[in-house]
């Protein structure tokens, strides 16, 4: 073995974590060896408090620590609009251009067939549910550009279109093949300012 086991251990699990790969686990794992006890237990505690307290909002599906996140409970905010995003880190990417002040709506995921990621798999029924609940007059689809979230966009402007609202999709502002989360400030709101209906 090239490693002791509880190193060994710890390696595999940090491989696990999206975008870190064997050289940025065993980086990791000896990074969290050399920190203080306190800073290790610090760290366990909070992905163990995350995990015990984070929950999704039982509205727009974000991650929340309450029953209903913060942003839906917000009056001031544009009750008639919903973006619908991929993923929670998505509205962090939009709040951060302070120019968006409607609701959102989380699927947790998009549409790949390949990977056996079908309707069934997302948050649509929610999203539906909510539609038919408040007087929602415009949807906008504000998945990635590429083919899952393309797909996703046009799956979703069919459900939603014969009942009246309005569906937007974010301009092509953002470069194909990109990610809400990387996109610049300029890029998002331009996106956002320019979408067209669907």
């Amino acid at each position: 073995m090239l490693f002791a086991r509880p190193l060994a251990e710890l390696i595999a699990e940090l491989e696990k974590l999206p975008g870190v790969g064997p050289k940025s686990a065993q980086r990791l794992a000896y990074h969290l060896l050399k920190a203080t006890d306190a800073d290790a237990h610090r760290l366990a505690d909070s992905i163990k408090n995350a995990k015990a307290k984070l929950r999704f909002c039982n509205r727009c599906q974000n991650i929340s620590e309450n029953e209903t996140c913060e942003i839906c409970l917000d009056p001031k905010r544009d009750q008639t609009t919903v973006c619908v995003v991929a993923e929670p880190r998505d509205i962090a990417a939009i709040e951060r251009i302070n120019d968006y002040r409607g609701q959102y709506h989380v699927l947790h995921g998009l549409m790949s067939p390949m990977d056996g990621i079908g309707p069934e798999q997302l948050r649509i029924r929610e999203l539906i549910n909510r539609l038919g609940e408040h007087q929602i007059q415009e949807v906008i689809v504000a998945t990635n550009p590429t083919i899952e979230g393309d797909a996703t966009a046009l799956y979703l402007a069919k459900l939603i279109k014969p009942s009246g609202i309005t569906v937007t999709r974010l301009a092509h502002g953002m470069p194909v093949g990109g990610e809400l989360d990387y996109a610049d400030s300029a890029t998002l709101l331009s996106a956002l300012e320019y979408r067209r209906e669907m």
